[in-house]
């Protein structure tokens, strides 16, 4: 068992050694977005002398998404790799656990916690708790709300995920020049506890405003409030649900869809998954989706789903265990953090308010996966593999 454990470990590792980004660069990637606006780092903490006495306590949301599994592995293996002992936890998708483990994480002593939130909403108390035993928490993927225990926010520029999509659709379907020519569209976002899907759907939107507001997109539904189209926990079968419905009421005669806007993958499966039982039209809708989740892949490349926005998690991973290194060395990270990165981030202290303050943010750039691009991005650079079946696979 040890030799099977270890050699996975060494396998997330190689794959790591094969993506875009590391943290040894000595030019910069980029600069502070707003260099004048500065929030200092909420909680110190005491320097390391010996990283074999470090302890990082790593929560995820849930293993149910495949992007989860992927991000705690990548993590694991990022900080063990430094010599720092890992407490990873999964919460089931389930806001109290997540309260739970954390609280387990801070009476074990960790030295530090990465935490993907599940409800953005719900962790300031357990947080304080952190805060007051000075252990700094770094918000990651989604933005924790509401609490002045956060040291900084790692993520992709979530707005640009759904500019994006929009701008996929608007170049795809040459939306510049349709004339008097209709598209008709349905919206599908993401879960409402999710701080991130308001930033996904509000991009594509506006990325589209103009041609919704000069009919040249109509959605016949005319649902197209975040709170209407909201898949709660991002679900597969609750986006499939909702989609059938809204096939049954505004295309069961025949009505062309055109365009299916979804937020992200597990969203575009359940979308795609209607689609295919419950369209009464001819034509094969445009599927945006975000993750690159194999089940996805396989639809891309099946002509089930037009796109992806991919967003290297091994790449968010390089760059929250570089902070993360920082604040344990007692440091007060900020941009001159991304001259050691070879991928495209920048530092951001002006867009990620989280109701205490603006939280300073290391943001990655997204990339658009087609089925004509697919190997260039995801092969190429070690992401995924091909199998035998032709279809992809995760390479860890």
């Amino acid at each position: 068992m040890k030799k099977r454990l270890l050699g996975i470990l060494l396998t997330v590792m190689m794959v790591i050694s094969l993506i875009g980004c590391s943290s040894d660069k000595d030019t910069p990637t980029s600069t502070d977005t707003d260099a004048t606006a500065t929030k200092a780092a909420a909680t110190t903490a005491p320097v390391a002398t010996d990283a074999k006495d470090i302890t990082v306590g790593v929560s995820m949301p849930t293993k149910s998404l495949e992007r989860w599994n992927r991000d705690g592995a990548y993590l694991k293996a990022q900080f063990e790799a430094l010599g720092y002992k890992v407490e990873l936890t999964y919460s089931d998708d389930d806001s109290d656990q997540q309260v739970n483990d954390l609280q387990n994480l801070i009476a074990e002593g960790v030295n530090l916690l990465v935490v993907a939130a599940i409800n953005g909403e719900a962790l300031s108390t357990v947080l304080t708790d952190a805060k007051d035993q000075n252990i700094p928490v770094i918000s990651y993927d989604r933005l924790i709300m509401n609490t002045d225990a956060i040291s900084y926010y790692v993520s992709f520029d979530n707005y640009t995920v759904g500019k994006l999509q929009g701008q996929y659709i608007i170049d795809t379907l040459d939306l510049a020049n349709a004339g008097d020519k209709k598209y008709n569209m349905e919206c599908t976002a993401g879960d409402p506890a999710d701080n991130n899907a308001g930033f996904f759907f509000n991009g594509a939107m506006d990325t589209l405003k103009t041609y919704i507001d000069n009919g040249t997109i109509v959605i016949p539904s005319g649902q197209k409030e975040f709170e209407k189209v909201a898949t709660d926990k991002w679900k597969t079968e609750n986006a499939l649900n909702r989609m059938q419905n809204v096939l049954a009421s505004y295309y069961a005669d025949g009505t062309q869809l055109d365009i299916a806007l979804c937020s992200n993958d597990s969203t575009a499966l359940g979308v795609a998954q209607a689609i295919e039982s419950d369209y009464a039209g001819t034509n094969q809708p445009l599927v945006t989706g975000q993750d690159g989740d194999v089940a996805n892949l396989k639809n891309l490349l099946d002509g089930k789903q037009s796109m992806t926005v991919y967003k290297a998690v091994a790449n968010e991973a390089v760059v929250t265990v570089a902070l993360a290194k920082e604040i344990l060395a007692g440091n007060k990270p900020d941009a001159s953090l991304l001259d050691k990165f070879t991928c495209t981030a920048a530092y951001d202290t002006s867009s990620y308010d989280n109701g205490t303050g603006v939280i300073p943010s290391y943001l990655l750039v997204p990339d658009v996966v087609t089925k004509d691009n697919y190997k260039e991005i995801l092969v190429d650079t070690g992401y995924y593999t091909v199998g035998d079946d032709g279809y992809l696979q995760a390479a860890q």
